[in-house]
């Protein structure tokens, strides 16, 4: 491994002599897996060989995170210099087994209905099926709620019509958007229905709670013009990797409009190269939606397995180009379309895989689609989910098989 990465008969010597040479190979052959390239091996062992003068490390000797990060106060090196050699060095400790834990200490419950959320953070996740996204936005409701419940002293049993609509109306004087006010009041009308059914309140207040309305004159979903669309998967053209492999991605987003989650979520098997389909499994509404796989999409999808996937045991169609190579996540495909579209100037509407699913939206409608047709191509459980792209003029009606890429693949 050593020789690999040094010529000079000194530093080999001075590498392999020098204290837990085991987990110090170990770490490096691990990184090796991973696709990381000499260069940053050869910064990893430089790393490791530092801190081991800096604590003395010696066999089975453990050293908490607090001792790793005054050592390294200590080295002398600048600031970013010390923040990579922090980083490197806890991840090396941790996966040698020297890393001491240090034990949290338990935080306090934030309000007195933690027990109460604990049960319908559960039943969320367990019964319903929902994605974490959509847990996490409704257990922020929740405990936003029940903390502004505490500050006045007032417990769910007791609360009232006029408790909900006073924290509702904090919303509004704040000056958020309808939208936001809406999103708001819906989750807290979906926890005191689940409330209601344990008895944990007074019946009829999940009733009591009315999301505000869409005016007639608020803007529609700002998605992308099909022009927009032609010059972002134009930034694609060509044969490097990324553009190979994010070429592939914007074209899973423009023809389906899937969510970020669901092309992070693609497995090989999900292509069924025989029958053309493509099965998306929908982690916000818990199930998995089969589509016609379309000619130019295929064809993509397959020139980057074939020529960039990386030989991995994971199932995942898409992974990183450089180390740690691992599977793309939501939070990576979000970016890499962000970056395209403002390196193309494109501004005032939202720079993420909702633009293009809103445009895919926009744009069956144009041909016609109804509601319930494009809300079922997209995978929403109710037409309300889908009534905010009618409002432009529609075309004449026609299959969503039937409308091919127009020219874009």
């Amino acid at each position: 491994m050593l020789e690999n990465l040094y010529t000079a008969p000194k530093t080999i010597e001075r590498h392999r002599s020098a204290p837990l040479p085991e987990e110090r190979l170990a770490y490096l052959r691990h990184h090796a897996e991973a696709g990381a390239r000499p260069s940053t091996l050869r910064g990893v062992a430089g790393d490791q060989i530092t801190l081991i003068g800096l604590l003395d490390l010696r066999q089975g000797d453990r050293v908490t995170a607090a001792q790793v990060k005054d050592a390294v106060g200590q080295s002398g090196r600048g600031p970013a210099k010390r923040r990579n050699l922090l980083g490197c060095s806890v991840r090396w400790l941790r996966f040698a087994g020297m890393l001491e834990e240090e034990v949290m200490v338990e935080e306090a419950p934030r309000h007195a209905h933690m027990e109460e959320v604990g049960i319908y953070e559960a039943w969320m996740r367990d019964e319903r099926g929902w994605s974490e996204n959509t847990i996490g936005d409704y257990l922020f409701t929740a405990n936003r709620f029940f903390d502004r419940l505490d500050e006045r002293g007032v417990s769910l049993a007791s609360v009232g019509f006029e408790d909900i609509d006073r924290q509702v109306a904090c919303w509004h004087a704040r000056g958020c958007r309808r939208i936001t006010v809406r999103s708001y009041a819906n989750a807290l009308r979906a926890f005191f229905r689940f409330a209601e059914n344990r008895n944990w309140c007074a019946q009829g207040l999940s009733g009591s709670i009315m999301p505000p309305g869409f005016r007639p004159d608020e803007p529609i979903p700002k998605g992308l013009e099909r022009e927009e669309v032609v010059r972002l998967l134009a930034t694609t053209e060509g044969d490097r990797p990324v553009d190979v492999r994010d070429r592939a991605i914007l074209m899973l987003l423009v023809a389906y409009g899937l969510r970020a989650g669901e092309v992070a979520g693609l497995r090989l098997e999900d292509f069924d190269w025989m029958n053309e389909t493509l099965d998306v499994r929908c982690p916000k509404v818990g199930r998995t939606h089969r589509y016609p796989l379309s000619r130019g999409v295929g064809q993509v999808i397959l020139r980057y397995l074939r020529e960039l996937r990386p030989p991995r045991p994971e199932r995942t169609i898409f992974f990183a180009l450089q180390a740690p190579i691992r599977p793309l996540s939501a939070l990576a495909v979000t970016g890499l379309v962000g970056r395209r579209l403002r390196r193309l100037g494109i501004t005032g509407k939202s720079c993420g895989p909702h633009a293009l699913r809103h445009g895919a939206a926009q744009h069956m409608l144009d041909h016609g689609l109804s509601l319930k047709e494009v809300g079922d191509y997209l995978g929403h459980r109710s037409i309300s989910a889908t009534a905010g792209y009618a409002k432009v003029q529609l075309g004449a009606l026609r299959e969503v098989a039937d409308i091919d890429l127009e020219g874009l693949a």
